[in-house]
């Protein structure tokens, strides 16, 4: 017994020459900033089905299809697939290994008094091996199997999230497109009423033919606005039909850009984002992996205890009765000479920890910088749109007064041109900020993490 222990005493022994893990470069820690540089005051927690509140059933459809038809969600689900046979294989390698044979012989000799003889033998045997994994390299293997398997989920899951957004976001900008081409309708309506009056003045001699020329001028330059702003409808709703997994054409339409709600704004902290997102969580499982990774090299490094067994039968036709035929052993191998093949392994995993921690540092950093963004971005597009609403405003007035004066003969067509022109652009400003201010919302709720939570995902992965 005392000479069986010797192997297993100098394994321990050899344990602690590697020693322990080298800790992740301090200029990868996350520190989250105290609160928000912006502001918005209380919120409320975010839903996974977040896009509801924007009140339109049409986009609720939109996200579903794309939900369930998109073909980015089917390559990521096929990942998922590929990371969970990754992480069973890991586990079996813990497991022992039973292999069966049935080696069969046949063949012609002489015997001693010169006839010959046929022989026909078998030898089913069984054979069992079993590593005892004394330091962890499987273990850990197989933890940096797991980890990788839920940072797959969790990728998968921020695909999700962005999908939800971009046809969220695709549907805004339709509405507005929509809102664009009905602005550039009313106005060409408009226009076609100046260019009547314009030449029953000029057939009547009232006014020149400059006036008349003017106005043609602004109607045609208006027809172009309608043909842009219906190849940008054109565009868009077949880049929408894409995205959500189907062949470009027509997009049912809901709400208009002027009547979606403005969902409130969600709450949370800084520190409280690094486990809201699914892309922080898919980062910090990588890290896990990495490190398990690493631990399993290191260990490759140390002795390994393995245990080997076999039992079988020799059957043949030279035998009176089978023979049965058995061993068992075990082994305690240790790496000698390498010429540093295994301690340059473990060093490329110390490198690729490392490059998951900055990996991690960047992800959350550019976390707190999307909310920041999207929260300035929803003060600051509500704060535009109030101001073009007021502009508008005024620009209609204008356009009403220029225009009664220019029927009763008190100014030049000029100033009624003025006044359209102030007026269009102001409604197509406006319609710019409002989708602005909507896809604000849409991106704080996708910085936020969309409601997305850890417990989730790993509740799908056991």
């Amino acid at each position: 017994m005392r000479n069986a222990a010797l192997p297993l005493t100098a394994a321990l022994l050899l344990a602690g020459c590697i020693g322990p893990r080298p800790a992740a470069p301090t200029a990868s820690a996350v520190v989250p900033p105290p609160a928000w540089r912006t502001m918005l005051g209380p919120g409320s927690p975010i839903a996974a089905d977040w896009w509801q509140a924007f009140g339109d059933p049409q986009l609720t459809a939109l996200v579903a299809r794309a939900l369930a038809d998109s073909p980015d969600l089917g390559s990521a689900a096929a990942r998922i697939e590929e990371a969970r046979a990754q992480e069973r294989l890991a586990r079996a390698q813990l497991s022992p290994n039973v292999t069966a044979g049935l080696p069969l012989t046949e063949g012609r000799t002489v015997s001693a008094f010169g006839t010959g003889l046929d022989q026909f033998g078998a030898q089913p045997v069984v054979q069992a091996s079993y590593d005892f994994d004394l330091f962890g390299r499987l273990r850990n293997a197989r933890a940096a199997a797991r980890a990788q398997l839920l940072a797959t989920e969790a990728a998968r899951d921020t695909v999700r999230l962005a999908l939800a957004a971009g046809v969220a976001s695709g549907y805004v900008t339709l509405r507005a497109l929509d809102h664009r081409l009905h602005i550039a309708e009313q106005t060409l309506a408009a226009r076609a009423d100046a260019l009547r009056i314009a030449r029953r003045r000029a057939d009547t001699g009232y006014t020149s033919h400059l006036e008349l020329r003017q106005a043609e001028a602004e109607y045609h330059a208006t027809e172009q606005l309608v043909a842009a702003a219906r190849l940008a409808v054109t565009r868009q709703e077949n880049g929408l039909s894409v995205l959500i997994g189907g062949a470009p054409g027509p997009i049912p339409r809901g709400l208009s850009i002027d009547r979606l709600v403005r969902p409130a704004i969600p709450d949370g902290l800084p520190a409280d984002l690094l486990r809201r997102r699914p892309d922080l969580f898919q980062a910090e499982q990588a890290l896990v992996a990495a490190d398990r990774s690493l631990d399993s090299a290191r260990a490759a490094m140390l002795p390994s205890l393995g245990l080997t067994g076999s039992a079988g039968v020799a059957l043949s036709n030279a035998l009176d009765n089978p023979i049965t035929l058995f061993s068992i052993g075990g082994s305690v191998l240790a790496p000698l000479f390498d010429a540093g093949r295994l301690r340059a392994q473990a060093d490329a995993s110390a490198a690729r920890r490392d490059q998951a921690a900055f990996a991690y540092r960047r992800t959350a950093l550019t976390a707190f910088r999307e909310v920041d963004d999207s929260l300035a971005s929803v003060r600051r597009s509500g704060e535009q749109a109030a101001a073009l609403a007021g502009q508008r405003a005024a620009q209609a007035d204008a356009l009403r007064i220029a225009s009664n004066r220019y029927r009763a003969g008190y100014s030049s067509y000029l100033e009624q041109l003025d006044a359209q022109r102030g007026l269009l652009n102001a409604e197509l400003a406006l319609a710019e900020a409002q989708a602005n201010q909507l896809t604000a919302y849409i991106a704080l709720y996708q910085a936020m993490g969309g409601g997305w939570s850890p417990d989730a995902i790993q509740a799908t992965g056991r």
